[in-house]
């Protein structure tokens, strides 16, 4: 990989071709600026994992150079890695006021806020560093605060669009700064990087205020507790089911620990206002009639452990299902979680509760571009180069397939994947290379320490069980003193399966009299050789793989 010297090079190190945990390094000479720092939620086969971060091992091998890490919007998937990254690289973090303040909370958690340097901007801000400038410009997403970055080198601008949807009437009044990204397009960008993730969506995505319509006309019907369940950090939709159930005359509990973590943010900085005779605590709802009680809380997921599911199995130690209730699931699925939204669906009916969700009322809207408002910043923008960024391949794929069309050669056009180097000079654009990248799992308290191996073992575990056999022998008679033993978890019934379980302890005995005979006394070979013999009688017996755990202990 040879630099060039008058080249910027970007670094996707997390969220390209892949949902979540985005975080891109953008480096000239001797400087390197961060955009996001994200997490990403384990799948399905990442038996115990709680976060998935990236791995920012490029970025510890050149922390001299990195000069901060500058933050597009309050999310998850944008600032979730930030307490477990600065453990590790403790740089400036540039972010507008929503969103430093969720980020102070989770260092607040790790314990680490006073050791950080934070830097609250507002849109329109330039922060400038020796070879970059790093211009902050609203936009409008899902979340308030959010903003586009544009990084001003000394090649070029590179437009980061960060996530965001063109939303002409927001509930916060402040509509995404067009203009100014139309002046950058006048001026000359050399590269856009946009938000790809509704790009399969034709059209236009609807305003946030569509919904608070719908809030309206079912709150005005309601006889009942209304629950709605929505992301814990959209403060606009909140907003809205705060506005419904103040003209209707309902107090407002909020439910879930990340939900009343950034609600109480949110209040305290100036982004949701709630009338202080309408704010109740969970544990205050039980004094009032049901018809004037609303309760926003998270779980719109379907995550087993989050509020709403707990309500539906009758698991939560404050809220139980009544006559009348109404539930709003406010969220659309993210891929993968469609079972377990499904599952609480099925059970909140079961329990007689009545459930009102997307495929029923326009409850819920997206907090990304549609392909006329990618259209639209294209136009606006018209960069030299373009980089679809945010969302899985196919989304890459599909953007980079609408650039095309909009008049763009295909040669200009990048879709990179995590790790790839995009070399960027103002004659040409080039991949160039990959640095080390991957996923970096935590597990409770434990960070990196479960890997591939683990997962796979904890898989197996999982799929076949475990069998264990214990045997005792002396070493200077050469002769097996007690067991074998099995002890079984997750495999078979033991007293269902006498006869298996008995052939087992009968190939135990052959192997180690066969290596006991010959002298044979080291416990790794005694180990091998009982657990290759197990493993092959097993799987011709019935076809299983259990993890077989010898143990031996010597007199």
């Amino acid at each position: 990989m040879v630099k060039n010297e008058n080249s910027v090079r970007i670094i996707p190190l997390g969220g390209l071709g892949e949902i979540g945990k985005n975080i891109t390094a953008i480096e000239y000479k001797d400087e390197i600026v961060v955009i996001d720092c994200g997490i990403s939620f384990p799948e399905e086969e990442m038996y115990g994992v709680d976060l998935v971060i990236p791995d920012i091992t490029y970025l510890l091998n050149n922390a001299q150079k990195v000069k901060g890490i500058f933050l597009t919007h309050g999310h998850e998937d944008h600032i979730g890695s930030l307490p477990y990254i600065l453990k590790q690289l403790n740089v400036p973090v540039y972010g507008t006021r929503l969103t430093l303040g969720l980020v102070e909370n989770k260092l607040r958690e790790h314990n680490i806020l006073s050791d950080c340097e934070l830097h609250r901007i507002k849109a329109g801000d330039v922060v400038e560093i020796e070879n970059f400038k790093i211009e902050f410009i609203r936009t409008t997403h899902s979340i308030a605060d959010s903003c586009a970055i544009a990084i001003h080198t000394p090649v070029g601008v590179i437009l980061h669009t960060g996530d965001f949807k063109i939303d002409y009437t927001p509930i916060d009044g402040l509509v995404m700064d067009l203009e100014r990204i139309s002046n950058l397009g006048k001026q000359g960008v050399l590269l856009l990087m946009a938000d790809s993730t509704n790009v399969q969506r034709p059209g236009h995505t609807i305003s946030e205020k569509a919904i608070g319509e719908t809030f309206t006309r079912i709150f005005s019907k309601s006889e009942g507790r209304i629950i709605v369940a929505t992301f814990a950090s959209n403060i606009h939709r909140m907003q809205q089911i705060v506005n419904a159930s103040v003209e209707y005359g309902r107090k407002v509990a909020f439910s879930g620990r990340s939900m009343e973590n950034i609600s109480q943010v949110a209040i305290e900085l100036g982004y949701l206002h709630i009338p202080e005779e309408y704010l109740i605590g969970v544990d205050e709802i039980r004094n009032y009639p049901n018809e004037q009680i609303t309760i926003i809380t998270t779980g719109s997921q379907g995550e087993p452990m989050a509020a709403l599911a707990r309500i539906a199995f009758s698991t939560h130690k404050k809220i139980k299902i009544e006559p009348k209730d109404l539930f709003i699931i406010s969220a659309s699925p993210i891929p993968g979680n469609e079972k377990l939204i499904s599952k609480v669906i099925n059970q909140l009916f079961k329990k007689g509760a009545e459930v009102i969700y997307e495929d029923l009322e326009e409850v819920h809207v997206s907090g990304h571009a549609c392909q006329e408002e990618l259209k639209l910043i294209h136009t606006l923008v018209h960069p030299k180069y373009f980089m679809p960024a945010h969302g899985e391949y196919r989304h890459l794929k599909h953007h980079s397939d609408l650039a095309h069309k909009l008049g763009m050669e295909r040669e200009n056009i990048f879709v990179l994947e995590t790790g790839q180097v995009l070399e960027v000079s103002e004659k040409e654009a080039r991949i160039d290379g990959r640095v080390p990248t991957g996923a970096v799992f935590v597990d409770g308290l434990g960070v990196g320490d479960v890997g591939n191996i683990v997962l796979r073992d904890r898989r197996r575990l999982a799929q076949d069980g475990m069998l264990t056999v214990v045997v005792t022998i002396e070493k200077e008679s050469y002769s097996v003193i007690a067991g074998p033993d099995i002890i079984t978890r997750g495999f078979v019934y033991v007293r269902e399966s006498e006869a298996l379980i008995n052939e087992v302890k009968e190939i135990v005995r052959k192997e180690l009299d066969n290596c006991l005979e010959n002298k044979i006394i080291e416990w790794y070979v005694l180990k091998a050789n009982m657990k290759k013999s197990i493993e092959r009688y097993l799987y011709e017996k019935i076809k299983r793989r259990p993890i077989v755990l010898p143990i031996i202990m010597e007199i």
